[in-house]
């Protein structure tokens, strides 16, 4: 197939978005003081100026085609469904339920490696490692009160758990992310990426676990009631998605689910549960709109030569399916890295990730698995990243993200599996 050679000039809208999200960022010394959606705007006013020969008209079809995608607004829709069950799930008490059940069967010296285990439960019923890191950084807090000086390490088991789930959970933004821009089904993604996964996870379990940091005679402070039921609803979606249910009605599913249970147990009422679903869906909404801004800017970098530019050079240095493999992980990593939020980085990188599998006969799976890993790689290891900047808030500020990440295992783990994953595939 003989490649058009394409035009440098128009990528000239993402390095804008970079320029203005990246030298604010810097600025401001805080990644997350820009809003990105206006930085995207910026990018898509560049894109209509540009080369000003070129027919207006068509470049407004060309962006309206790129946001109206069929796969961006499934996508949009199961963001929107996603945020409602992970709101509505711990309205009722879930996340709570969970924590509480865990830690009343585990022994003291399995403290770190039970909070790593729970983070990476919630992180994959909930789809969020911010909201993970959110619900259990103050269980890690409480811990450090009983038991001086763990304080950095238990932040990192609950930031590495939270990225376990955020990587694999069927319902997580990158997960939705990565298998709409490569076109598979998310179980297929799963199966190749949890081969992936598991092997860093159960390595951290049993540093954490094997750490000896804590004695068995160690007080670990009050565990409070919980209800093995409020967990039903997390087990439901798993299984469900696991089983090969459509995702759309796995997550109906789990939230009509999620408001019985609710009801039965008096921790929910109508309006309640009307409110809540509410809240979880406009929690996604700067997601959804940034996905169909992103949507229409690719359209125009598209129409206009930018992704042309791009596969023309990165072909020339491909030779083999690996080697595919590694430009598309490479890429990955460099956008997150300049823009601190990995689900944002699947949606710029996965249509360029989906062309350059198609032309080296990657398979989507595969693909998907790369470009959600690595961009969890990189998310949970920045010390500008919202997960452990988050961590850091929550413990006022007590200990630092370096102290964090010299204990934070599972992503490094993570980032030299996939490595690993793509090095040796036969071509």
């Amino acid at each position: 197939m003989i490649l058009e050679k394409g035009k440098f000039s128009a990528l000239l809208p993402f390095f804008v978005f970079l320029l203005v999200y990246l030298s604010t960022s810097i600025a401001l010394n805080d990644f997350y003081k820009m809003p990105v959606l206006v930085a995207f705007l910026i990018s898509a006013v560049v894109g209509f100026v540009q080369y000003p020969k070129a027919p207006f008209g068509k470049k407004v079809d060309v962006f309206s085609e790129g946001m109206g995608d069929s796969n961006i607004m499934l996508m949009c829709f199961i963001f929107l469904l996603a945020g409602a069950f992970a709101q509505i799930s711990k309205s009722i008490g879930a996340v709570e339920a969970t924590v509480n059940f865990a830690l009343a069967y585990l022994s003291p010296s399995l403290i770190i490696a039970g909070l790593f285990m729970i983070a990476c439960f919630i992180s994959l019923s909930l789809g969020t490692s911010v909201g993970t890191v959110v619900a259990l950084a103050p269980i890690a807090v409480g811990l450090n009160e009983s038991i001086p000086g763990i304080l950095a390490l238990s932040l990192s088991a609950v930031v590495g758990g939270a990225m376990f789930g955020d990587n694999l959970s069927m319902i997580s933004d990158t997960t939705i992310a990565a298998t709409r821009t490569q076109g598979v089904e998310m179980r297929e993604k799963f199966k190749v990426n949890f081969f992936i996964a598991l092997p860093p996870a159960v390595i951290t379990f049993l540093i954490y676990a094997f750490s000896g940091v804590i004695s068995d005679t160690a007080t670990v402070g009050q565990v409070h009631d919980y209800s093995v039921i409020k967990i039903v609803p997390y087990i439901f979606v798993l299984t469900a998605a696991l089983v090969g249910l459509n995702v759309i009605w796995v997550l109906i599913s789990g939230i009509l689910l999620t408001m019985v249970i609710g009801f039965g147990t008096g921790s929910l009422d109508g309006w309640q549960a009307v409110t809540s679903v509410n809240e979880g869906m406009a929690s996604m909404f700067e997601l959804s709109l940034t996905c169909i801004l992103i949507g229409g800017i690719v359209g125009l970098i598209r129409y206009q030569g930018g992704i042309d530019y791009i596969l023309y050079h990165v072909s020339r240095l491909i030779k083999t399916k690996r080697g595919g493999e590694l430009r598309i992980a490479g890429l990955t990593a460099l956008v997150n890295l300049a823009i601190a939020n990995n689900t944002i980085t699947i949606l710029i990188v996965g249509p360029l990730a989906k062309t350059i599998a198609d032309k080296n006969g990657i398979e989507g799976k595969r693909s998907a698995s790369i470009l959600d890993t690595i961009s969890c790689f990189i998310q949970g290891i920045i010390p500008y990243g919202a997960q452990l900047l988050a961590a850091v808030a929550i413990a006022k500020h007590a200990v630092t993200p370096f102290e964090i990440i010299g204990s934070l295992y599972y992503p490094f783990l993570l980032g030299i599996a996939t490595v690993v994953f793509i090095l040796v595939r036969r071509s």
